[in-house]
C-alpha cells in the first residue's frame, strides 16, 4: 500500500494532523483551566472546550461533505490548513478565554469540511477497491494509537524541555509553544497537500462545476443515505453499535466500583477497551476474505452486542476485562468495515456527503448516550435481586448495560438484514464460513500453480498431485489450461469477437464454468484440489491491454469469493520455457512480469519457487514450501473422506 506514492504522502498527512488534533486536545484542555482560577470555573472552563469541539458537529457536519463533493478537493483541505494554522497562531497572540473557545469552535468547523476531503480522496489514490480496506486500516492505527502516543510524548517533552535546559517557563508558555507546533504542522500539512498530491482533486472541473447548488446537494446526499439500503443499514448499525460504546464510556467509572476496583480498575478497563479495537482492526483483513464486508458488518455489530451482555453479568474483574476485550474487538471490526463499504462501494460523487453524514451521527450518538446513561443509572439504582434462594446486590450500571446490549444485538440483526443482498445463509452460517481456516470457507484446500510457461504448470501440478497422493490425501486435478484455452479460442471465434478485452472476459467465463462445475465441488466435499492456472495465468495470457489490477478486478467478479488457498508461482525466465507462449519472447515476458505484480500485490496469497533447472527439482521446491500446509490439512482430508 505505501508503494503507492499519492497514497503515501496523504497516509503522512494524516499521521501529522493526527498528532496534531490530539497534541491540540491536550493543549487546549490545559490551558483553560491555566487561563482561570478555582476549582469550579477550571471545571466549567474544561467543560467549554469539549462542548465547542463537539458542538460543530451536531449542526455543520453534513455541510462539510457537501463541500468536499462541490469543490476541488484539494483546494478545500489547503485551505482548511491554512485556516487552522492561522487560528492555532492566533491563540497565544491573543491570550484570551474567550477567544480559546472561539478558536476551538471554528478549527473544529475546518476539520469536520477537512475529513470527508481527506477520507473520500483516498479510493480516487489506490490501484483498486480491494485496497480499500487496507489504507483505511493503515489511517486508524495512525490516528488511533501513533498519534495518540507520539502527541502525549512531545507534550510531555515540551512540558518539560524548559526545566531540563535550565529554563524555567510557565506553563502557559509551554502550552502556548505546543499550539505554535501544531500551527507549523498544519502549515506543513497544506503545503504538502497543494504542491505533492494533485491527485485528490478528484472529478474534473467541468463535472464539480456541473453539480447542483449546496442545498440541492445537502437534500441529495440524504436523500441518498435514507433510500439506500446498503447504506441505510451502515448507518442504522453504527447508531446500535456507538450507543453500546457510548454506555459503556458513561458508566466505566461506577461499573469499576461495582467490581470493587477504584481507578487503577476503571484504567484497566479502558485499556482493555482499546486493545480489542485495535485487535478487531488487524484482523478485519482475514475475515473479509471469507465473508463480505456489508455482512461483516452486521454480525460485528450483532457481536458487539452479544460481548455487552456478558459484559453485564461478569461478576470479577478479569471476567469483565475479557467481555470488554471482545466489545472493542468487535466494535473495532464494525468500524473499519463500514469506512471499507463507503470507499469502496459509494460513488465518488457522493462519498463526501456520506462520509460527513456517518460522522455526524457517530458524534451525535455518542454525545447522547454519554448524556443519557448516567442519568438511567441514577434512576435504576442498585437493586435487591433474589436467584435460587440466594439474595445478591446488583449495581444500576448492569441493568443499563444490559438494556444497551440488547439494544445492540437487536440493531445488528436489523441492519444485516438491510444490507444483505442473499437471504439464503444465516447470521450463524456465516460466523462459520468466517470462522473456518480455509480462504474460501469451503472444507477442502485449493492449490493453483501459475506461471507464464503452459509447459511448467501443466508437469509440476501433475508431479504435486501425484506426491499428494502417494501421502494418502484425497486429491483431483482440475483446470487444464490447455483445454481451456482451447475451449476460450473456439468461444470467441464462435462469437466473432476480437480483441484482449472480449478474450479476458471469455477466459474468465471458461475458468469460472471450471471452478463451479468442478473445483467447488470437490471442496465441498473435503478433497484438495490442484488446480493448474486458477484465474492469473489465463488471463495474463490474453495481452497487456489489461493491467494487473484490472485483472484481479476481473478475476474477482468471476470468481466470486472462491480464492486459491495458496497459489504456487513458478518464477523462471521465459527465454528457457520450452514451449512458450503464443507471440514469442515478448510475450512471455509479459505474462511472467503481469503475474510477478499479482503476487506482489497479495503476498499473502502466493509463494513463489525457482523454476528454473530440472522439474525434479523444482517439484522438490514446491513440495517443501507446501509441506507443512498440506500436514494441518490432511487429518480434515481423512476426517472428511471417512465421514
Amino acid at each position: 500500500m505505501l508503494a503507492i506514492r499519492p497514497f503515501r504522502r496523504l497516509w503522512a498527512v494524516t499521521a501529522v494532523a493526527s498528532f496534531g488534533d490530539w497534541l491540540s486536545l491536550l493543549a487546549l484542555t490545559a490551558l483553560a483551566t491555566q487561563l482561570t482560577s478555582g476549582y469550579q470555573a477550571q471545571s466549567f472552563a474544561l467543560g467549554g472546550v469539549v462542548a465547542t469541539k463537539l458542538l460543530p458537529a451536531l449542526f455543520m457536519a453534513p455541510l462539510g461533505g457537501v463541500l468536499a463533493d462541490k469543490f476541488d478537493r484539494r483546494t478545500v483541505m489547503v485551505t482548511c490548513d491554512v485556516l487552522k494554522a492561522a487560528l492555532f497562531l492566533s491563540i497565544p497572540l491573543v491570550g484570551s478565554l474567550w477567544w480559546l473557545f472561539a478558536a476551538t469552535f471554528l478549527i473544529e468547523l475546518c476539520a469536520l469540511v477537512w475529513i470527508p476531503a481527506k477520507d473520500s480522496s483516498v479510493p480516487n489514490l489506490l490501484r483498486r477497491t480491494d485496497q480499500v480496506e487496507t489504507a483505511n486500516q493503515l489511517s486508524l492505527v495512525m490516528t488511533y494509537g501513533v498519534a495518540v502516543i507520539s502527541a502525549a510524548g512531545v507534550f510531555a517533552l515540551i512540558s518539560k524541555a524548559g526545566n531540563i535546559a535550565g529554563w524555567h517557563p510557565s506553563p502557559t508558555t509551554t502550552v502556548y509553544l505546543a499550539l505554535v507546533v501544531n500551527g507549523l504542522a498544519a502549515l506543513l500539512t497544506a503545503a504538502t497537500v497543494a504542491f505533492r498530491i494533485p491527485e485528490i482533486s478528484g472529478r474534473s472541473a467541468e463535472r464539480r462545476e456541473a453539480a447542483p447548488g449546496l442545498l440541492a446537494m445537502l437534500r441529495d446526499g440524504a436523500q441518498f443515505v435514507t433510500t439506500t439500503p446498503l447504506i441505510r443499514g451502515l448507518v442504522v448499525g453504527i447508531v446500535g453499535a456507538f450507543a453500546a460504546g457510548g454506555a459503556v464510556i458513561a458508566s466505566a467509572r461506577l461499573y469499576a466500583a461495582s467490581l470493587g476496583g477504584g481507578d487503577a480498575a476503571y484504567s484497566v478497563l479502558f485499556i482493555a477497551l482499546f486493545t480489542g479495537l485495535a485487535l478487531g482492526m488487524v484482523l478485519v483483513p482475514r475475515f473479509s476474505r471469507r465473508m463480505p464486508h456489508h455482512r461483516l458488518f452486521g454480525v460485528a455489530i450483532v457481536g458487539a452486542g452479544t460481548s455487552l451482555l456478558a459484559v453485564a453479568v461478569a461478576w470479577h474483574l478479569y471476567l469483565a476485562l475479557i467481555t470488554v476485550v471482545f466489545v472493542g474487538f468487535f466494535a473495532g471490526t464494525a468500524l473499519l468495515t463500514g469506512l471499507t463499504i463507503i470507499g469502496a462501494q459509494v460513488e465518488d460523487a457522493v462519498r463526501g456527503r456520506v462520509v460527513a453524514f456517518v460522522q455526524s451521527i457517530v458524534r451525535v450518538d455518542l454525545l447522547a448516550s454519554m448524556s443519557v446513561v448516567p442519568l438511567l443509572v441514577g434512576l435504576v439504582q442498585s437493586r435487591t435481586l433474589t436467584l435460587f434462594g440466594q439474595t445478591a446486590q446488583v449495581d444500576g450500571t448492569r441493568f443499563v448495560l444490559l438494556g444497551a446490549g440488547i439494544v445492540a444485538a437487536g440493531v445488528g440483526v436489523l441492519a444485516y438484514h438491510q444490507m444483505d443482498d442473499r437471504r439464503d445463509r444465516t447470521i450463524l452460517a456465516d460466523v462459520k464460513r468466517a470462522l473456518r481456516r480455509s480462504r474460501h470457507g469451503e472444507p477442502g484446500l485449493l492449490v493453483a500453480v501459475e506461471g507464464a510457461s503452459r509447459h511448467d504448470t501443466a508437469e509440476q501440478s501433475e508431479r504435486l498431485v501425484r506426491w499428494l497422493a502417494e501421502q494418502g490425501t484425497d486429491v483431483v486435478l482440475a483446470g487444464r489450461s490447455a483445454a481451456d484455452a482451447a475451449r476460450a479460442a473456439a468461444a470467441v471465434s464462435a462469437s466473432g469477437l476480437d480483441g484482449q478485452r472480449a478474450r479476458a472476459l471469455v477466459a474468465a467465463a471458461v475458468r469460472a464454468d471450471v471452478l463451479a462445475h468442478e473445483v467447488l465441488p470437490a471442496l465441498r466435499a473435503g478433497r484438495v484440489v490442484v488446480i493448474e492456472g486458477c484465474l492469473d495465468s489465463p488471463l495474463a495470457r490474453v495481452g497487456d491491454e489489461l493491467d494487473a489490477a484490472d485483472l484481479q478486478r476481473l478475476g474477482a467478479w468471476a470468481t466470486g469469493s472462491l480464492r486459491p488457498d495458496v497459489t504456487v508461482l513458478l518464477d523462471r525466465d521465459p527465454s528457457h520455457d520450452p514451449a512458450p507462449v503464443t507471440g514469442g519472447i515478448v510475450d512471455a515476458w509479459q505474462v511472467q512480469r503481469t503475474l510477478t505484480e499479482m503476487a506482489a500485490a497479495d503476498p499473502g496469497r502466493y509463494v513463489r519457487v525457482d523454476a528454473d533447472g530440472d522439474p525434479a527439482d523444482v517439484a522438490a521446491r514446491v513440495r517443501e514450501l507446501l509441506a507443512p500446509l498440506v500436514a494441518r490439512v490432511l487429518p480434515a482430508s481423512e476426517e472428511a473422506r471417512t465421514g
